[in-house]
């Protein structure tokens, strides 16, 4: 298997950084956050969707383009996939990415889903969502460039099934599913083995990071007192120290014969940039060899 990081868990390194420090920790690849940061953020702390300084920006000009493949080129590294922040039934942006992919040299970009926030019935979120793939399938034809959706909490493919739900019947050589075991914590949780079965040629590549649930301070609730607030929240954490078995999943692509990318993108905070860099590969590195 293959390395990368998804810089989106970098915020506090430029693009020349990013790729300086990846080169040294030994990962193959990295996944670039692509989108427009906002401005009027500039001046705060990095942060991972605020003021990200490891972001490409949705509206580089190509000579920007060509320049951050430069500096991949220069520390030997490749781009697996571009993370954009494409909303569903964006087909314009989504050409824009696609265009954007081609010169970084990624075979892949990211693309969404409608959220399910229970305002809308999920067919017709649903239909939604084909539609739009559709149209992102005529583009993957004409640039060569996959476009993949992402097993995320919050939209109506928040497990692998229902994600492949969503692609079932598309070209998987022009649609995918990115899978994310840490998501799943939230929302969506299915044996690993049995979800990766389930996507079958449609997985694209994996993004590695954890999470937890943890007791709020909510009371228990009381019939009488009439108390019902949530007693669990789900939150991220340690690579190591979460909800996700990494043993597991490793040894379950492993089985389904997956010999492609993973992904960095530990939101823990639990250790400087370097350190979780450094410690995070060599933990899965110890489980695939």
């Amino acid at each position: 298997m293959k390395y990368a990081v998804f810089t989106v868990m970098i915020p506090d390194c430029p693009p020349d950084r990013s790729v300086k420090l990846l080169k040294e920790y030994g990962y193959h690849g990295v996944e670039w956050r692509f989108t427009n940061n906002d401005p009027s953020r500039s001046a705060e702390q990095p942060s991972f969707w605020g003021n990200n300084l490891s972001t490409i920006a949705a509206s580089s000009s190509e000579e920007e383009l060509r320049a951050v493949r430069a500096l991949m080129d220069e520390a030997g590294l490749e781009a697996p996939n571009l993370a954009s922040y494409i909303q569903s039934g964006d087909v314009a942006a989504t050409e824009r990415a696609m265009k954007a992919a081609k010169i970084l040299g990624a075979p892949s970009i990211r693309v969404g889903v409608p959220n399910y926030d229970r305002s809308r019935h999920y067919e017709d979120l649903f239909r939604e969502a084909r539609a739009y793939l559709a149209e992102a399938e005529k583009l993957s034809s004409e640039y060569g460039v996959k476009a993949m959706i992402e097993v995320h909490h919050g939209n109506i493919a928040c497990s692998a099934s229902l994600a492949r739900r969503v692609v079932d019947g598309f070209d998987p050589a022009k649609i995918g599913v990115i899978y994310d075991p840490g998501n799943m914590v939230h929302e969506g949780y299915e044996q690993y083995k049995m979800g990766l079965e389930a996507l079958g040629p449609y997985l694209g590549h994996v993004h590695v990071k954890n999470a937890v649930w943890k007791r709020t301070d909510a009371p228990v609730p009381d019939v009488a007192g009439g108390n019902h607030e949530p007693v669990w929240k789900s939150e991220w954490g340690p690579l190591r120290e979460g909800a996700v078995h990494w043993p597991t999943v490793i040894a379950d692509l492993k089985a389904i014969g997956y010999d492609g990318w993973l992904s960095f993108e530990d939101f823990s905070g639990s250790a400087a940039t370097e350190t979780l860099l450094r410690d995070n590969i060599a933990y899965i590195r110890s489980l695939v060899d």
